[in-house]
């Protein structure tokens, strides 16, 4: 399935897996810039008592598998930027 197939607004809960991958966390929520009711990347928490979350573009994501509830990206872990 590909990642415009699927709208991003409910992915919240996914796993988010890199190229290689490796778990980078789950989707907390979509995250809006450019337009009001299309999000434009996904904010990712790493773990269960982190308070960092990766801001993952929609751009970066390879596929989106509505079955199993895992996203994978068409980077690796370390290109994607973290924030508070």
């Amino acid at each position: 399935m590909s990642a415009v197939a699927i709208d991003l607004r409910r992915t919240a809960g996914f796993v988010v897996a890199d190229r290689r991958g490796r778990v980078v966390g789950k989707v907390e929520c979509p995250m809006y810039g450019t337009a009001p009711d299309v999000p434009d990347a996904l904010s990712v928490k790493s773990g269960l008592f982190s308070r960092r979350r990766h801001l993952v573009p929609a751009d970066t994501i390879e596929q989106i598998d509505g079955t199993s509830g895992v996203i994978g990206l068409r980077v690796d872990r370390e290109a994607i930027r973290s924030f508070l």
